[in-house]
């Protein structure tokens, strides 16, 4: 018997024999969960989307209308440009401070381990919790925020109920607590550079931006990556924040979110054929942009 043939035989023969037999049953369960809890509801939201249903009448087939008339919903339209000034923002600003974060924390100093804890703290943290800190930091009467802006002689701002602070507001919250994901990863990718490129790089005598320009931000490329595509589907899905420390409409529409127009229109107005319309526009706004940032990596995510 062959080599090829006795590994068939100790294998079970064929990809559903032995081992594939074991992986299928391994997978089964995340397989079954995807179909029934994710594929399921998307197929369903899709044909919800075609039609008009209250949730107490049978459901009205009314073909592209719910699509032709978020086109000239303004509020609708305003979710979108404040989600896209949330994304713009608060990714980039997000992954900056983070990665300056990581490099402080790339240190070998006394107490760093309980550091990192700290910083990684918010991340476990519910964000209902979480905003309502945030609601008392930035109180108009009472928060903190206001006293130090007092206290170095700064006029007090509504902050939330500002609809120009509003939503950078929620976008400071939103990176503070996100920050821990990201400090992680690119804790653990900057570890992961091995230290004689560095070092070869002191010997040609780069100092210390060159050897980050050139070294150590190249090799951290595959961590950028990572933490930007997640970034980017997170930030069009901001809602926690946005209903407990803003509700959209009192008293401005600043902080209005598309995930918010969906939850408005499906769970307050009872419109699931606009809100599942809705939700297939966020999200093929979110595969198209997941599809150029793979198609451009080639450009510039560099592997060791």
């Amino acid at each position: 018997m062959t080599a090829n043939g006795r590994r068939r035989a100790r294998t079970g023969g064929g990809p559903l024999g032995g081992e594939g037999r074991w992986a299928l049953l391994f997978l089964a369960p995340t397989i079954i969960g995807l179909a029934i809890l994710s594929a399921g509801p998307i197929l369903a939201t899709l044909a919800i989307s075609f039609t008009k249903w209250d949730l107490l009448r049978a459901p009205q087939l009314v073909g592209f209308d719910n699509f032709v008339a978020l086109a000239s919903d303004d509020r609708f339209l305003k979710a979108l440009r404040n989600t896209a000034f949330y994304t713009v923002v608060s990714v980039p600003l997000g992954m900056v401070i983070a990665l300056l974060i990581a490099l402080a924390l790339n240190q070998t100093i006394r107490g760093i381990a309980w550091i990192r804890t700290a910083y990684f703290l918010p991340v476990v943290t519910s964000t209902v919790a979480i905003s309502l800190v945030w609601s008392w930091i930035y109180s108009p009467d009472s928060g903190p925020l206001n006293a130090v802006l007092g206290f170095i002689g700064l006029p007090p701002q509504k902050w939330i109920t500002d609809p120009f602070w509003a939503m950078p507001s929620i976008v400071a919250m939103s990176v503070w607590q996100g920050l821990g994901t990201t400090v992680i990863i690119f804790l653990a990718g900057l570890q992961a550079i091995p230290q004689e490129y560095l070092d070869a790089a002191s010997v040609d005598g780069a100092g210390a931006w060159a050897r980050f320009r050139n070294v150590t931000l190249p090799l951290l490329t595959p961590s950028i990556f990572f933490t930007g595509i997640l970034a980017l589907i997170d930030s069009f899905q901001v809602f926690d924040q946005i209903y407990v420390l803003a509700r959209p409409g009192r008293p401005s529409d600043a902080t209005v979110t598309l995930v918010y127009t969906i939850y408005e229109n499906g769970f307050q107005n009872f419109k699931m054929g606009y809100a599942a319309a809705a939700a297939w526009i966020l999200f093929l706004i979110v595969a198209v942009l997941t599809i150029v940032y793979f198609r451009l990596q080639n450009r510039w995510v560099h592997y060791q």
